[in-house]
């Protein structure tokens, strides 16, 4: 679908489909486009609008590149952010004189919430810099939104994991599903360094491009204000994915110590058990000639015998603190 946006400087205005541009034709955003609409575009702006192949490639020259005129920048949005796993996306930005080019795949929620601050006035609109700064603006935000999901969840998780409340048995079974719990956190925290991390390096490449461009200083501004702003929550998303790791390692360790006492509790009792049992071994052999099978407290001297046996290792084992 492809949506043309025209400006009269405070707002923007859907041009009908088959109008051909005008010069307040801005921001063509194309959403899952057609063969005829990326056709249309290449010939608005004279560029060529990259696949949905080419966006997802990783390299920076492959992202961030000068055209024909024309600016190129890629970058992996995070998206879905209320859904219980956000994704990620590619989106490509193209700016060419004061005209954008938005390409994407998924629907993130900046796009429609730029597009209500805009009618509301508090976006600018007045060029393809301005609406991109915009965007990114809204873009950022979003991630700021999920960050803070994030870390509720790891202070849920902390609380759950170092909670010594309840048996053993309830206990494992929190622990077990504090495990999944954080493998869904990590990934979700990877997801949000992804996303901030590419942003990162495209707010870079737009800072030069900008001043290349010889662009309003107000948007280079802006443009500086969100790099620093990314750049914050990329080292907030760091932070979260170290503890994460922690909580973690700490979940693996009192898993470790629960099977560490159930192993210990069963090699206390074999050791318990292992001299009663020499004594019925040897009492339970059928030699013709055993003094004690003919005698008449024979019986209750073996059972004696095996008690005293077993209360040796016991004795012995409170006394260095084992059990």
């Amino acid at each position: 679908m492809m949506t043309i946006y025209e400006t009269d400087g405070k707002s923007l205005s859907t041009l009908e489909p088959g109008t051909p541009l005008s010069g307040n034709s801005v921001w063509i955003d194309l959403l899952q486009p057609t063969s005829d609409e990326d056709r249309f575009a290449e010939e608005a702006l004279g560029v060529d609008i990259p696949s949905r192949a080419e966006m997802r490639e990783i390299e920076p020259s492959n992202r961030f590149y000068y055209e024909r005129g024309a600016y190129f920048m890629t970058a992996s949005i995070v998206y879905a952010v209320e859904s219980p796993i956000p994704k990620t996306t590619p989106v490509t930005f193209i700016l060419s004189g004061d005209r954008l080019v938005t390409v994407r795949y998924a629907e993130p929620r900046a796009f429609p919430i730029y597009r209500q601050r805009v009618e509301k006035g508090d976006a600018p609109c007045g060029n393809g810099s301005s609406i991109m700064t915009g965007l990114i603006d809204a873009i950022i935000h979003r991630m700021a939104d999920l960050i803070e999901r994030i870390q509720d969840e790891v202070e849920r998780l902390a609380q759950s994991v170092f909670d010594l409340r309840g048996g053993i048995q309830t206990r494992n079974r929190r622990l077990d599903v504090v495990l999944k719990r954080i493998g869904k956190a990590g990934d979700i925290t990877a997801r949000a360094e992804e996303s901030a991390s590419s942003l990162s390096r495209l707010l870079l490449y737009f800072t030069q491009a900008a001043q290349d461009r010889g662009d309003d200083p107000r948007i280079r501004q802006r443009i500086k204000g969100a790099l620093r702003d990314i750049n914050s929550l990329l080292d907030h998303t760091k932070f979260l994915s170290q503890r994460i790791s922690f909580i973690l390692d700490a979940t693996l360790g009192m898993i470790s110590n629960e099977q560490n006492q159930i192993i210990k509790l069963f090699s206390v009792m074999a050791v318990i058990l292992l001299p009663p049992t020499l004594v019925a071994s040897v009492y339970g052999m059928n030699f013709k000639h055993m003094p004690e099978l003919e005698w008449t407290y024979g019986y209750p001297w073996a059972l004696g015998l095996m008690v005293l046996a077993a209360l040796g290792p016991i004795i012995y084992f409170r006394r260095k603190g084992w059990i």
